[in-house]
């Protein structure tokens, strides 16, 4: 089986209880979690054959972190032990018209220090089908925009289909350089881009302006525009997803998605989601549907993308970082099973 490589950053996440605010309740939930790893685990769990590339201090807290990954069957053997420390997000979940809160402390990070000597790509990239990885990667510091670059080089070299989640992230961006100085090069590399409409202006400096989050209402056509301007600005690129979240309240949202693909241009069924448990991690899972779809369904894009939007609808149910999905779930809702009855 062909394998499915990540790289990024794990850190530890420490939550306040329920939909507290933070340090209410002199209690933390400690988990684990990080864009690429929540990718990593979701194929996993679907079944595919998934490697996470990192760097993690040689300590119990590192160790720890390991150990989540492997607990979900996600190789581990490529992970390089170094200096530094493990990152650390603080999440308060948001609740009605109060938004989720982030609170990150990962400067000097084992991977924001990892150069690309610490890593043998040739061994990572061997019977690699696909590669991926996202913008907050990137955007850790120069040395790791540098490593990043690097991976998304040899990751092509070695024949591999390259996705990236541009994922802005405002609060990471400050060690000199702007997103679109960094992404856009990265992006040279790339066969598939996922993303929403404010990461594609922030990241990759494309003016949106036709679209409007804030009316209540998305066109997809407006949509339709901005990926073709994507494609035509970055000829490289073969596909791109962005997904389309309507926000009534932090825990009401509308959810679903676009992929202008190699065929077509395609349109999701869209999601009612009310009361979310945890939203943290949906754009992971959906760009883990989507690398799973567009593998399994080659010839059915909207086959692939319908699968990408069901997987990250459940996951807002799901407390943590991780899709803790199965296939057969995410297959029943795809086909129009929603009803949440219990299952005998």
């Amino acid at each position: 089986m062909k394998k499915t490589v990540t790289f990024g950053e794990i850190m530890l996440r420490l939550k306040s209880p329920l939909h507290e605010r933070l340090f209410q309740s002199p209690v933390l939930e400690a988990t684990f979690g990080g864009g690429e790893a929540n990718v990593a685990v979701s194929l996993s769990l679907f079944g595919k054959e998934a490697s996470f590339v990192t760097a993690l201090p040689d300590s119990p807290v590192g160790e720890a972190a390991e150990r989540e990954l492997k607990k979900y069957g996600v190789n581990t053997s490529h992970i390089a032990k170094t200096k530094g420390r493990l990152g650390i997000y603080f999440l308060e979940t948001g609740s009605c018209q109060r938004p989720s809160l982030v609170v990150y402390d990962r400067e000097e990070s084992c991977i924001a220090k990892a150069e690309a000597k610490d890593f043998d790509w040739s061994s990572i990239f061997k019977d690699a089908q696909w590669f991926h990885i996202t913008g907050i990667t990137p955007a850790l510091s120069q040395t790791s925009s540098d490593t990043s670059l690097a991976a998304v080089k040899e990751a092509k070299k070695a024949g591999a289909v390259v996705s990236i989640d541009l994922n802005y992230r405002k609060k990471l961006w400050n060690y000199g350089k702007t997103a679109p100085e960094v992404m856009r090069e990265l992006v040279k590399y790339a066969d598939v881009i996922i993303a929403n409409e404010e990461d594609i202006q922030k990241c990759l400096g494309i003016s949106a302006q036709s679209v409007d989050v804030t009316k209540g209402h998305l066109d997809t056509d407006d949509y339709k525009k901005l990926t073709e301007t994507v494609k035509k600005e970055f000829p490289n690129i073969s596909r791109v997803a962005v997904t389309l979240r309507e926000s009534i309240s932090a825990d009401k949202n509308n959810w679903s998605a676009v992929l202008s693909g190699k065929n077509g241009f395609y349109v999701s069924k869209k999601y009612s989601m009310e009361d979310i448990e945890d939203r943290v991690g949906g754009g992971d899972s959906f760009s883990a549907g989507l690398i799973y779809g567009l593998q399994e369904y080659t010839d059915d894009e909207q086959q692939a993308l319908e699968y990408a939007v069901a997987a990250s609808c459940l996951k807002h149910s799901i407390s943590g970082d991780f899709n803790l999905t199965r296939k057969s779930e995410v297959l029943a809702l795809a086909q129009g099973d929603g009803s949440g009855r219990v299952q005998r």
